[in-house]
């Protein structure tokens, strides 16, 4: 009888909680749908580029590992995303670099076909007016960045070409040195102890193209360099905070003030490594991982094997993957730092981007929940999810216009 009785008084606090997170879940759906959102990371190209994959067809993380296209990005409320041209960086001779130079074309020409050959779906977005006017017509921005400088190839001018091209930012460097500066993670350590004599070049043509200079996997010393020389603030494309997750990778607190006082904005990176530190295991067999799936050449078999593989991992260290709320922890640590001006999203979708409750792109709005649970309101989230990188854009637009 007891137990009855106790179960019978749980049963309208059990109501009132369901109805609590029904009424929380409704109200950030409103304003997820009104809001825009922008993901200024997003290595979706990887998946273009391999024969078979069509971004205009809905395709099923749980089958084959994949996290953006189309339909997902409007099934999730995903206004817009920076789709990347990614190369990572290889040996440094001019044969390579030339090599370089023509794979990030056929890149730029693949993202180009699928706007092309999807008008009623996506519009090239190369300024914060256009993001809107999208937006207004229900139609998905593609923006375009490119991830590590190496397809510049020692020719300032092919800056200006990937410009007319639509791209809008460049990453500097990737996992290891290029001949613009120091990445972060190179195990053979720094060459120019920052930026290189030609990285400067680099540095200043992109402040007067109005291109944004991203500073995501670039070393410390780089990003002091780039912060000294700019004119224009900068952009963290897909990076963390050290703080909660202290990897060379994420920025210490120190460089998010300094990025704050240049007016720039860091754009927090849902990798799970850089979201809540792993084992050492987890981590080097998730990167082995990760790299092979970035080839383009796998057959479906090999896809499939990797899929599988990347499956079994994910089951085995399931209890230490970080979830939607570690990586708004992110998001928040930089608003205490800095301000509410300061932080956005940029997940890294497709290039090893994850966390529990979320997947793909078809279910960001769970990180919208989690920023209403919290407390903040429409217009802080409006600026996380793409106010804080548009007012970079214009700016580093405005800063062209007086060089």
């Amino acid at each position: 009888m007891m137990k009855k009785t106790l179960l019978l008084l749980a049963l309208p606090v059990l109501a009132f909680g369901q109805a609590d997170d029904a009424e929380l879940s409704k109200k950030a759906a409103a304003i997820h749908n009104r809001v825009l959102t922008i993901d200024t990371h997003a290595d979706v190209p990887i998946n273009m580029m391999k024969d078979g994959f069509d971004i205009a067809v809905e395709h099923d993380f749980q089958k084959d590992g994949t996290q953006i296209d189309f339909p997902r990005m409007k099934k999730g409320g995903m206004d817009g995303m920076f789709f990347a041209v990614y190369l990572g960086q290889g040996k440094r001779s001019p044969e390579a670099d030339q090599a370089a130079e023509d794979k990030a074309l056929a890149i730029f020409d693949k993202i180009h076909q699928a706007v092309r050959d999807n008008p009623e779906v996506a519009g090239l977005a190369t300024t914060s007016a256009h993001a809107y006017a999208l937006q207004k017509e229900g139609k998905r921005a593609v923006f375009i960045g490119m991830e590590n400088g190496w397809p510049i190839n020692h020719k300032i001018e092919n800056i200006k070409k990937y410009y007319d091209l639509g791209l809008r930012y460049i990453t500097l460097s990737h996992s290891l040195n290029n001949d613009i500066c120091d990445s972060s993670t190179d195990p053979d350590g720094p060459v120019f102890n920052g930026l290189s004599p030609f990285g400067e070049k680099v540095v200043a043509e992109m402040n007067k193209l109005g291109m944004m200079v991203d500073i995501s996997h670039v070393s410390d010393s780089t990003f002091y360099d780039v912060i000294k020389l700019t004119k224009a603030p900068l952009i963290a494309s897909h990076s963390s905070c050290r703080t909660l997750c202290d990897v060379p990778r994420n920025m210490t607190d120190d460089m998010i003030k300094t990025l704050a006082k240049n007016g720039g904005v860091i754009q927090i990176n849902f990798v799970p490594s850089f979201v809540k530190k792993p084992s050492m295991q987890q981590e080097l067999s998730m990167k082995a991982i990760r790299l092979q799936f970035r080839q383009t050449d796998l057959s479906p078999e090999d896809k499939k094997e990797l899929f599988e593989e990347m499956k079994a991992l994910n089951k085995k260290y399931e209890k230490d993957m970080p979830t939607v709320e570690d990586a708004v922890d992110h998001i928040e640590h930089v608003i205490k730092l800095t301000s509410i001006d300061h932080v956005g999203i940029g997940m890294d979708l497709d290039g090893g981007g994850r966390v529990l409750g979320m997947n793909d792109v078809s279910e960001i709005g769970a990180i919208t929940k989690e920023l209403v649970k919290r407390g903040y309101s429409e217009e802080d989230i409006a600026k996380i999810w793409s106010g804080n990188m548009l007012r970079v854009l214009d700016a580093a637009e405005k800063v062209a216009k007086s060089l």
